[in-house]
């Protein structure tokens, strides 16, 4: 099974509801893949420097061995049978697919923490977390949020987003972290032959 979980911002708890659904579901031995794009002194994590970028080459691909406070150790810390930290350069992700396809090659079940991954797989489940008290929104998401199995709501009651049709919301599921529905959504995925 390949799951994607993006987000309509950064930091509105994509890694915590991932590492939830791997918590809740350790007999599925995910593999879990934290991508990140960085470049123009820009991090996807909204830092102007930051270690994203601090490799050489197009793109980078790190196995995480210990569980600590960085958001592919939290996924490993979670229960993940092993994780990874992906980074490229904006805009270059298609250079990565080849590390991601051995990844996948290579598991049974693989989590993705991305967005920017839609333009290139198609996964068995999409969640996109949503803070509907923040305003921001990614081009990715809305690209991409037609497409989206469930809505996962980390805060705010009602979207606040200028130009967005509230009909995105009124004909997918909008599941709470860690919610019985969300773990139940997960598992029936597992549970589906592989494809």
């Amino acid at each position: 099974m390949i799951v994607i979980v993006g987000g309509h911002s950064r930091n509105i708890g994509k890694t915590t509801v991932a590492a939830s659904l791997i918590a809740a579901t350790p007999e599925a031995r995910w593999t879990a893949v934290k991508i990140t794009q960085h470049g123009h002194s820009f991090c996807g994590h909204g830092a102007h420097q930051c270690a994203c970028a601090q490799h050489e080459g197009v793109v980078a691909v790190d196995e995480q061995t210990v569980p600590d406070g960085t958001d592919s150790g939290r996924l490993l810390g979670a229960g993940a049978a092993r994780a990874y930290f992906l980074r490229t350069e904006q805009g270059q992700l298609a250079a990565a697919m080849p590390a991601i396809r051995e990844i996948i090659g290579a598991s049974t079940n693989v989590l993705f923490e991305s967005n920017s991954l839609m333009h290139f797989l198609r996964p068995d489940l999409y969640l996109v977390v949503v803070d509907f008290s923040v305003e921001d929104m990614k081009d990715s998401t809305r690209l991409f949020v037609n497409h989206a199995d469930a809505f996962v709501r980390t805060g705010g009651e009602t979207p606040r987003w200028p130009g967005v049709s509230p009909r995105w919301f009124t004909r997918k599921p909008i599941l709470e972290p860690g919610s019985p529905e969300l773990i139940a959504l997960v598992k029936r995925g597992l549970a589906q032959p592989v494809r």
